[in-house]
Protein backbone atom coordinates (compact mmCIF):
# COMPACT_ATOMS: atom_id res chain seq x y z
CA UNK A 1 0.00 0.00 0.00
CA UNK A 2 1.30 3.43 -0.94
CA UNK A 3 -0.08 6.83 0.00
CA UNK A 4 0.10 10.16 -1.80
CA UNK A 5 -1.11 13.52 -0.52
CA UNK A 6 -2.50 16.36 -2.63
CA UNK A 7 -4.33 19.64 -2.20
CA UNK A 8 -6.89 18.27 -4.65
CA UNK A 9 -7.79 14.79 -5.89
CA UNK A 10 -9.96 14.66 -9.01
CA UNK A 11 -11.82 11.41 -9.71
CA UNK A 12 -12.30 11.31 -13.50
CA UNK A 13 -10.35 13.04 -16.28
CA UNK A 14 -13.08 13.95 -18.74
CA UNK A 15 -13.94 17.53 -19.64
CA UNK A 16 -14.87 18.53 -16.07
CA UNK A 17 -12.10 16.64 -14.33
CA UNK A 18 -9.16 17.66 -16.49
CA UNK A 19 -10.32 21.31 -16.59
CA UNK A 20 -10.46 21.34 -12.78
CA UNK A 21 -6.98 19.81 -12.62
CA UNK A 22 -5.49 22.32 -15.07
CA UNK A 23 -7.01 25.36 -13.36
CA UNK A 24 -6.13 24.14 -9.86
CA UNK A 25 -2.54 23.53 -10.93
CA UNK A 26 -2.43 27.00 -12.45
CA UNK A 27 -3.57 28.36 -9.06
CA UNK A 28 -0.71 26.63 -7.28
CA UNK A 29 -2.49 23.56 -5.90
CA UNK A 30 -0.99 20.07 -6.05
CA UNK A 31 -3.32 17.79 -8.03
CA UNK A 32 -3.84 14.04 -8.33
CA UNK A 33 -5.95 13.15 -11.38
CA UNK A 34 -7.47 9.66 -11.48
CA UNK A 35 -8.67 8.09 -14.75
CA UNK A 36 -9.49 4.45 -15.53
CA UNK A 37 -9.51 4.91 -19.32
CA UNK A 38 -7.95 7.85 -21.17
CA UNK A 39 -7.47 11.53 -20.39
CA UNK A 40 -10.20 13.51 -22.11
CA UNK A 41 -13.01 11.07 -21.32
CA UNK A 42 -16.17 10.60 -23.36
CA UNK A 43 -16.00 13.94 -25.17
CA UNK A 44 -12.56 13.45 -26.68
CA UNK A 45 -12.65 9.73 -27.38
CA UNK A 46 -16.25 8.67 -28.13
CA UNK A 47 -18.32 11.87 -28.03
CA UNK A 48 -17.95 15.46 -29.18
CA UNK A 49 -14.72 15.27 -31.16
CA UNK A 50 -15.09 12.00 -33.11
CA UNK A 51 -18.78 12.60 -33.89
CA UNK A 52 -18.03 16.06 -35.27
CA UNK A 53 -15.35 14.49 -37.47
CA UNK A 54 -18.06 12.22 -38.90
CA UNK A 55 -20.34 15.22 -39.40
CA UNK A 56 -17.63 17.04 -41.33
CA UNK A 57 -17.15 13.96 -43.50
CA UNK A 58 -20.92 14.01 -44.11
CA UNK A 59 -20.78 17.71 -45.03
CA UNK A 60 -18.01 17.03 -47.57
CA UNK A 61 -20.11 14.22 -49.07
CA UNK A 62 -23.09 16.57 -49.47
CA UNK A 63 -20.98 19.36 -50.96
CA UNK A 64 -19.40 16.95 -53.46
CA UNK A 65 -22.87 15.86 -54.62
CA UNK A 66 -24.06 19.46 -54.98
CA UNK A 67 -20.86 21.04 -56.27
CA UNK A 68 -22.23 21.70 -59.77
CA UNK A 69 -24.42 24.51 -58.47
CA UNK A 70 -21.23 26.26 -57.34
CA UNK A 71 -19.62 25.79 -60.72
CA UNK A 72 -17.33 22.96 -59.60
CA UNK A 73 -17.43 19.59 -61.35
CA UNK A 74 -16.92 16.68 -58.95
CA UNK A 75 -18.14 13.11 -58.77
CA UNK A 76 -19.34 11.52 -55.56
CA UNK A 77 -17.91 8.00 -55.52
CA UNK A 78 -19.22 6.88 -52.14
CA UNK A 79 -17.94 6.64 -48.58
CA UNK A 80 -14.60 5.00 -47.81
CA UNK A 81 -15.37 4.05 -44.21
CA UNK A 82 -11.76 3.02 -43.55
CA UNK A 83 -10.68 6.48 -44.71
CA UNK A 84 -13.28 8.15 -42.51
CA UNK A 85 -12.10 6.07 -39.56
CA UNK A 86 -8.46 7.01 -40.16
CA UNK A 87 -9.42 10.70 -40.39
CA UNK A 88 -11.49 10.49 -37.17
CA UNK A 89 -8.85 8.55 -35.25
CA UNK A 90 -6.12 10.92 -36.41
CA UNK A 91 -7.95 13.93 -34.99
CA UNK A 92 -8.66 12.20 -31.68
CA UNK A 93 -5.06 10.96 -31.41
CA UNK A 94 -3.66 14.44 -32.03
CA UNK A 95 -5.93 16.06 -29.43
CA UNK A 96 -5.15 13.27 -26.94
CA UNK A 97 -1.39 13.73 -27.30
CA UNK A 98 -1.83 17.48 -26.88
CA UNK A 99 -3.83 17.01 -23.68
CA UNK A 100 -1.31 14.52 -22.28
CA UNK A 101 1.48 17.02 -22.91
CA UNK A 102 -0.44 19.84 -21.27
CA UNK A 103 -1.25 17.78 -18.18
CA UNK A 104 2.40 16.75 -17.86
CA UNK A 105 3.68 20.31 -18.36
CA UNK A 106 1.43 21.56 -15.54
CA UNK A 107 2.95 19.07 -13.10
CA UNK A 108 -0.30 17.18 -12.52
CA UNK A 109 0.09 13.64 -11.20
CA UNK A 110 -2.01 11.21 -13.27
CA UNK A 111 -3.01 8.00 -11.52
CA UNK A 112 -4.19 5.34 -13.97
CA UNK A 113 -6.82 2.93 -12.72
CA UNK A 114 -10.31 2.66 -11.32
CA UNK A 115 -10.74 5.02 -8.40
CA UNK A 116 -13.15 4.69 -5.51
CA UNK A 117 -14.10 7.28 -2.91
CA UNK A 118 -13.33 5.68 0.47
CA UNK A 119 -13.73 8.65 2.82
CA UNK A 120 -14.39 12.41 2.56
CA UNK A 121 -10.65 12.89 1.98
CA UNK A 122 -9.43 9.68 0.29
CA UNK A 123 -9.67 7.94 -3.06
CA UNK A 124 -8.41 4.37 -3.46
CA UNK A 125 -6.86 3.25 -6.76
CA UNK A 126 -5.72 -0.35 -6.54
CA UNK A 127 -3.24 -0.45 -3.68
CA UNK A 128 -2.69 3.31 -3.75
CA UNK A 129 -4.39 5.65 -1.31
CA UNK A 130 -4.74 9.24 -2.52
CA UNK A 131 -5.48 11.79 0.19
CA UNK A 132 -6.80 15.21 -0.78
CA UNK A 133 -7.67 18.30 1.22
CA UNK A 134 -10.47 18.56 -1.36
CA UNK A 135 -12.04 15.98 -3.68
CA UNK A 136 -13.82 16.57 -7.01
CA UNK A 137 -16.12 13.83 -8.30
CA UNK A 138 -16.11 13.88 -12.12
CA UNK A 139 -16.90 10.32 -13.19
CA UNK A 140 -18.95 11.25 -16.27
CA UNK A 141 -21.77 9.37 -17.97
CA UNK A 142 -22.71 6.35 -20.08
CA UNK A 143 -25.17 5.73 -22.91
CA UNK A 144 -28.53 4.93 -21.35
CA UNK A 145 -31.15 2.54 -22.64
CA UNK A 146 -34.84 2.10 -21.82
CA UNK A 147 -36.14 -0.40 -19.26
CA UNK A 148 -36.23 -3.83 -20.91
CA UNK A 149 -34.31 -2.68 -24.00
CA UNK A 150 -31.05 -4.58 -24.06
CA UNK A 151 -28.04 -3.33 -25.98
CA UNK A 152 -26.40 -6.00 -28.13
CA UNK A 153 -26.22 -7.41 -31.63
CA UNK A 154 -27.96 -5.03 -33.98
CA UNK A 155 -29.16 -2.79 -31.13
CA UNK A 156 -26.31 -0.34 -30.57
CA UNK A 157 -25.34 2.86 -28.74
CA UNK A 158 -23.42 5.85 -30.08
CA UNK A 159 -20.12 4.25 -29.01
CA UNK A 160 -20.74 1.22 -31.26
CA UNK A 161 -22.09 3.48 -34.02
CA UNK A 162 -18.74 5.29 -34.12
CA UNK A 163 -16.91 2.02 -34.65
CA UNK A 164 -19.05 0.63 -37.50
CA UNK A 165 -16.92 -0.53 -40.43
CA UNK A 166 -19.77 -0.16 -42.94
CA UNK A 167 -22.48 2.32 -43.90
CA UNK A 168 -25.88 0.82 -43.09
CA UNK A 169 -28.42 0.90 -45.90
CA UNK A 170 -31.32 1.44 -43.51
CA UNK A 171 -31.14 2.46 -39.87
CA UNK A 172 -33.66 3.22 -37.12
CA UNK A 173 -32.77 5.79 -34.46
CA UNK A 174 -34.51 5.77 -31.09
CA UNK A 175 -34.36 9.34 -29.82
CA UNK A 176 -34.71 12.66 -31.62
CA UNK A 177 -32.44 14.65 -29.35
CA UNK A 178 -28.89 15.81 -30.05
CA UNK A 179 -27.18 12.40 -30.38
CA UNK A 180 -30.01 10.88 -32.42
CA UNK A 181 -30.29 13.68 -34.98
CA UNK A 182 -26.53 14.05 -35.37
CA UNK A 183 -26.06 10.38 -36.28
CA UNK A 184 -29.18 10.53 -38.46
CA UNK A 185 -27.70 13.48 -40.30
CA UNK A 186 -24.39 11.66 -40.87
CA UNK A 187 -25.98 8.46 -42.11
CA UNK A 188 -28.35 10.27 -44.47
CA UNK A 189 -25.45 12.22 -45.98
CA UNK A 190 -23.60 8.92 -46.43
CA UNK A 191 -26.53 7.46 -48.35
CA UNK A 192 -28.48 5.54 -45.71
CA UNK A 193 -32.24 5.53 -45.28
CA UNK A 194 -33.06 6.83 -41.78
CA UNK A 195 -36.10 6.53 -39.51
CA UNK A 196 -36.11 8.49 -36.23
CA UNK A 197 -38.48 7.56 -33.38
CA UNK A 198 -39.12 10.27 -30.77
CA UNK A 199 -41.73 9.93 -28.01
CA UNK A 200 -42.02 13.69 -27.43
CA UNK A 201 -44.02 15.91 -29.83
CA UNK A 202 -40.96 17.30 -31.69
CA UNK A 203 -37.44 16.53 -32.79
CA UNK A 204 -34.80 18.45 -30.78
CA UNK A 205 -37.56 18.84 -28.16
CA UNK A 206 -35.49 20.96 -25.76
CA UNK A 207 -35.29 23.81 -28.27
CA UNK A 208 -37.68 26.70 -28.89
CA UNK A 209 -40.75 25.21 -30.58
CA UNK A 210 -40.40 27.41 -33.67
CA UNK A 211 -36.83 26.13 -34.12
CA UNK A 212 -37.96 22.50 -33.66
CA UNK A 213 -40.61 22.95 -36.37
CA UNK A 214 -38.08 24.44 -38.80
CA UNK A 215 -35.73 21.59 -37.99
CA UNK A 216 -38.40 19.02 -38.82
CA UNK A 217 -39.12 20.74 -42.15
CA UNK A 218 -35.42 20.66 -42.99
CA UNK A 219 -35.11 16.95 -42.13
CA UNK A 220 -38.26 16.19 -44.13
CA UNK A 221 -36.75 18.03 -47.11
CA UNK A 222 -33.57 15.95 -46.74
CA UNK A 223 -35.64 12.77 -46.84
CA UNK A 224 -35.03 11.81 -43.21
CA UNK A 225 -38.12 10.04 -41.89
CA UNK A 226 -39.33 10.53 -38.34
CA UNK A 227 -42.14 9.57 -36.02
CA UNK A 228 -42.94 11.88 -33.08
CA UNK A 229 -45.38 11.69 -30.20
CA UNK A 230 -45.54 7.88 -29.98
CA UNK A 231 -43.45 5.80 -27.61
CA UNK A 232 -41.23 2.84 -28.41
CA UNK A 233 -42.65 -0.55 -27.38
CA UNK A 234 -40.22 -3.29 -28.42
CA UNK A 235 -37.58 -4.49 -30.85
CA UNK A 236 -36.79 -7.91 -32.27
CA UNK A 237 -33.68 -8.78 -34.24
CA UNK A 238 -32.32 -11.53 -36.44
CA UNK A 239 -29.35 -12.01 -38.78
CA UNK A 240 -30.86 -9.62 -41.36
CA UNK A 241 -31.90 -6.71 -39.17
CA UNK A 242 -34.33 -5.38 -36.58
CA UNK A 243 -38.07 -4.76 -36.38
CA UNK A 244 -39.06 -1.88 -34.12
CA UNK A 245 -42.63 -1.69 -32.82
CA UNK A 246 -44.23 1.44 -31.37
CA UNK A 247 -47.06 1.57 -28.82
CA UNK A 248 -49.58 2.45 -31.54
CA UNK A 249 -48.67 -0.70 -33.51
CA UNK A 250 -46.48 0.95 -36.17
CA UNK A 251 -43.45 -1.10 -37.14
CA UNK A 252 -40.17 -0.14 -38.78
CA UNK A 253 -37.59 -2.47 -40.28
CA UNK A 254 -33.91 -1.60 -40.42
CA UNK A 255 -30.43 -3.09 -40.35
CA UNK A 256 -29.63 -1.49 -37.01
CA UNK A 257 -31.34 0.30 -34.14
CA UNK A 258 -29.32 3.13 -32.59
CA UNK A 259 -30.47 3.77 -29.02
CA UNK A 260 -29.96 7.50 -28.39
CA UNK A 261 -32.19 8.21 -25.40
CA UNK A 262 -29.68 10.19 -23.38
CA UNK A 263 -26.87 9.51 -20.96
CA UNK A 264 -26.92 8.30 -17.37
CA UNK A 265 -24.50 9.24 -14.55
CA UNK A 266 -21.56 6.88 -14.04
CA UNK A 267 -21.76 6.68 -10.25
CA UNK A 268 -22.19 2.95 -9.52
CA UNK A 269 -19.55 1.13 -7.47
CA UNK A 270 -17.37 4.19 -6.90
CA UNK A 271 -18.13 4.63 -3.20
CA UNK A 272 -20.19 7.81 -3.26
CA UNK A 273 -23.22 6.47 -1.39
CA UNK A 274 -21.10 4.47 1.05
CA UNK A 275 -19.26 7.64 2.06
CA UNK A 276 -22.58 9.44 2.50
CA UNK A 277 -22.78 11.67 -0.58
CA UNK A 278 -26.39 12.69 -1.21
CA UNK A 279 -27.62 11.07 -4.43
CA UNK A 280 -30.83 11.06 -6.46
CA UNK A 281 -31.41 8.39 -9.14
CA UNK A 282 -27.67 8.06 -9.60
CA UNK A 283 -26.94 11.78 -9.81
CA UNK A 284 -24.83 13.61 -7.22
CA UNK A 285 -26.76 16.43 -5.56
CA UNK A 286 -24.88 19.69 -5.04
CA UNK A 287 -25.67 23.25 -4.08
CA UNK A 288 -25.34 26.02 -6.65
CA UNK A 289 -21.61 26.19 -5.91
CA UNK A 290 -21.23 22.51 -6.80
CA UNK A 291 -20.45 21.44 -3.23
CA UNK A 292 -21.94 18.16 -2.04
CA UNK A 293 -23.35 17.62 1.45
CA UNK A 294 -19.86 16.51 2.57
CA UNK A 295 -17.46 19.41 3.27
CA UNK A 296 -14.55 19.50 0.86
CA UNK A 297 -16.21 17.17 -1.68
CA UNK A 298 -17.49 18.69 -4.94
CA UNK A 299 -19.05 17.26 -8.12
CA UNK A 300 -18.93 18.47 -11.73
CA UNK A 301 -20.16 17.49 -15.18
CA UNK A 302 -22.66 14.85 -16.25
CA UNK A 303 -23.10 13.40 -12.75
CA UNK A 304 -24.66 16.70 -11.60
CA UNK A 305 -28.34 17.06 -12.60
CA UNK A 306 -28.87 19.39 -15.56
CA UNK A 307 -27.53 19.81 -19.07
CA UNK A 308 -25.10 17.09 -20.09
CA UNK A 309 -22.67 19.09 -22.17
CA UNK A 310 -18.89 18.83 -22.30
CA UNK A 311 -18.46 22.59 -22.05
CA UNK A 312 -20.76 22.72 -19.00
CA UNK A 313 -18.50 20.18 -17.29
CA UNK A 314 -15.43 22.11 -18.44
CA UNK A 315 -16.79 25.37 -17.00
CA UNK A 316 -17.82 23.64 -13.77
CA UNK A 317 -14.34 22.17 -13.37
CA UNK A 318 -12.78 25.62 -13.65
CA UNK A 319 -15.43 27.00 -11.28
CA UNK A 320 -14.71 24.46 -8.53
CA UNK A 321 -10.93 24.89 -8.80
CA UNK A 322 -11.40 28.63 -8.35
CA UNK A 323 -13.90 28.06 -5.53
CA UNK A 324 -11.39 25.88 -3.65
CA UNK A 325 -8.73 28.56 -4.20
CA UNK A 326 -11.02 31.18 -2.65
CA UNK A 327 -11.64 33.23 -5.81
CA UNK A 328 -15.47 33.22 -5.43
CA UNK A 329 -16.27 32.63 -9.16
CA UNK A 330 -19.65 33.60 -10.60
CA UNK A 331 -22.38 30.99 -11.08
CA UNK A 332 -23.67 30.47 -14.63
CA UNK A 333 -27.13 28.89 -14.62
CA UNK A 334 -27.77 25.98 -16.98
CA UNK A 335 -30.26 28.04 -18.99
CA UNK A 336 -27.47 30.45 -19.89
CA UNK A 337 -25.04 27.79 -21.13
CA UNK A 338 -24.85 27.62 -24.94
CA UNK A 339 -26.21 24.50 -26.67
CA UNK A 340 -25.33 23.40 -30.20
CA UNK A 341 -26.67 20.50 -32.27
CA UNK A 342 -24.20 19.82 -35.09
CA UNK A 343 -26.53 18.21 -37.61
CA UNK A 344 -27.46 19.61 -41.01
CA UNK A 345 -28.95 22.09 -40.31
CA UNK A 346 -27.24 23.12 -37.09
CA UNK A 347 -29.20 24.40 -34.12
CA UNK A 348 -27.70 26.75 -31.52
CA UNK A 349 -29.39 28.37 -28.57
CA UNK A 350 -28.93 30.03 -25.22
CA UNK A 351 -31.27 31.43 -22.61
CA UNK A 352 -35.04 31.29 -22.43
CA UNK A 353 -37.26 30.14 -25.27
CA UNK A 354 -40.11 32.47 -26.20
CA UNK A 355 -42.55 30.26 -24.27
CA UNK A 356 -40.34 30.13 -21.16
CA UNK A 357 -39.76 33.89 -21.29
CA UNK A 358 -43.51 34.49 -21.53
CA UNK A 359 -44.02 32.15 -18.57
CA UNK A 360 -41.41 33.98 -16.50
CA UNK A 361 -42.12 37.60 -17.38
CA UNK A 362 -45.63 37.55 -18.89
CA UNK A 363 -46.49 37.30 -22.60
CA UNK A 364 -47.16 41.04 -22.79
CA UNK A 365 -43.79 41.85 -21.22
CA UNK A 366 -41.56 40.24 -23.86
CA UNK A 367 -40.85 40.67 -27.56
CA UNK A 368 -39.37 38.09 -29.92
CA UNK A 369 -37.95 38.87 -33.34
CA UNK A 370 -37.24 36.20 -35.94
CA UNK A 371 -34.75 37.16 -38.68
CA UNK A 372 -34.84 34.89 -41.74
CA UNK A 373 -31.40 33.89 -43.06
CA UNK A 374 -32.76 34.39 -46.58
CA UNK A 375 -31.88 38.06 -46.04
CA UNK A 376 -28.29 37.29 -45.03
CA UNK A 377 -25.71 37.46 -47.83
CA UNK A 378 -23.22 34.92 -46.43
CA UNK A 379 -25.98 32.40 -45.69
CA UNK A 380 -27.14 32.74 -49.31
CA UNK A 381 -23.58 32.23 -50.55
CA UNK A 382 -23.06 29.00 -48.61
CA UNK A 383 -26.53 27.79 -49.55
CA UNK A 384 -28.28 27.60 -46.21
CA UNK A 385 -31.70 28.65 -44.96
CA UNK A 386 -32.89 29.13 -41.40
CA UNK A 387 -33.41 31.90 -38.91
CA UNK A 388 -32.11 33.78 -35.90
CA UNK A 389 -34.65 34.42 -33.16
CA UNK A 390 -33.93 36.84 -30.33
CA UNK A 391 -36.14 37.19 -27.25
CA UNK A 392 -36.02 40.29 -25.07
CA UNK A 393 -37.83 41.71 -22.08
CA UNK A 394 -39.64 44.89 -23.19
CA UNK A 395 -37.40 47.85 -22.34
CA UNK A 396 -35.03 45.28 -20.89
CA UNK A 397 -32.29 42.79 -21.74
CA UNK A 398 -31.95 39.98 -24.24
CA UNK A 399 -32.93 36.74 -22.44
CA UNK A 400 -32.75 34.20 -25.27
CA UNK A 401 -31.22 33.57 -28.70
CA UNK A 402 -32.29 30.62 -30.87
CA UNK A 403 -30.78 29.85 -34.29
CA UNK A 404 -31.04 27.26 -37.05
CA UNK A 405 -29.01 26.94 -40.25
CA UNK A 406 -25.60 25.79 -41.45
CA UNK A 407 -22.73 26.97 -39.21
CA UNK A 408 -24.95 28.83 -36.71
CA UNK A 409 -23.03 27.12 -33.91
CA UNK A 410 -20.24 29.59 -34.70
CA UNK A 411 -22.59 32.47 -33.81
CA UNK A 412 -23.31 31.30 -30.27
CA UNK A 413 -20.31 33.17 -28.80
CA UNK A 414 -21.83 36.59 -29.39
CA UNK A 415 -25.24 35.30 -28.36
CA UNK A 416 -23.96 34.03 -25.01
CA UNK A 417 -22.27 37.35 -24.28
CA UNK A 418 -25.51 39.22 -24.99
CA UNK A 419 -27.55 36.96 -22.70
CA UNK A 420 -25.04 36.54 -19.87
CA UNK A 421 -24.12 40.23 -19.78
CA UNK A 422 -27.84 41.09 -19.82
CA UNK A 423 -27.29 43.37 -22.81
CA UNK A 424 -30.12 45.47 -24.21
CA UNK A 425 -30.60 45.36 -28.00
CA UNK A 426 -30.04 49.11 -27.88
CA UNK A 427 -26.56 48.44 -26.44
CA UNK A 428 -25.62 46.14 -29.31
CA UNK A 429 -27.33 47.93 -32.23
CA UNK A 430 -24.58 50.58 -32.68
CA UNK A 431 -21.86 47.93 -32.85
CA UNK A 432 -20.62 46.82 -36.25
CA UNK A 433 -21.00 43.32 -37.68
CA UNK A 434 -18.55 42.59 -40.50
CA UNK A 435 -20.03 42.15 -43.98
CA UNK A 436 -20.67 39.62 -45.40
CA UNK A 437 -20.91 37.33 -42.37
CA UNK A 438 -23.62 35.25 -40.80
CA UNK A 439 -23.06 37.34 -37.66
CA UNK A 440 -24.94 40.10 -39.44
CA UNK A 441 -28.12 38.07 -38.90
CA UNK A 442 -27.70 38.55 -35.16
CA UNK A 443 -26.97 42.23 -35.77
CA UNK A 444 -30.17 42.58 -37.80
CA UNK A 445 -32.23 40.96 -35.04
CA UNK A 446 -30.75 43.30 -32.43
CA UNK A 447 -31.40 46.29 -34.70
CA UNK A 448 -35.02 45.26 -35.15
CA UNK A 449 -35.56 44.85 -31.40
CA UNK A 450 -33.94 48.24 -30.84
CA UNK A 451 -36.63 49.71 -33.11
CA UNK A 452 -34.48 50.40 -36.16
CA UNK A 453 -34.55 47.42 -38.52
CA UNK A 454 -32.33 47.89 -41.56
CA UNK A 455 -32.88 44.97 -43.93
CA UNK A 456 -36.33 44.04 -42.63
CA UNK A 457 -39.71 45.65 -42.98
Amino acid sequence: MSEQNFDLVVLGAGSGGYAAALRASELGLSVGLVEKNKLGGTCLHVGCIPTKALLHSAEVADVSRESAKYGVNTTFGGIDIAGVTAYREGIVSSKYKGLQGLIKARGITVIEGEGKLTSPTTVQVGDQTLTGKNIILATGSYSRSLPGLEIGGRVITSEQALELDFVPKKVAVLGGGVIGVEFSSVWKSWGAEVQIIEALPHLVPNEDEAISKQFERAFRKRGINFSVGVRFQSVTQNDQGVVVTLEDGQTFEAELLLVAVGRGPSTSNVGFEEVGVTMDRGFVITNERLATNIPGVYAVGDIVPGLQLAHRGFQQGIFVAEEIAGLNPIVVDDVNIPKVTYSDPEVASIGLSEAKAAEKYGADKITAYDYNLAGNGKSHIIGTSGSVKVVRVNDGPVVGVHMIGARVGELIGEAQLAVNWEAYPEDIAPLIHAHPTQNEALGEAFLALAGKPLHAI
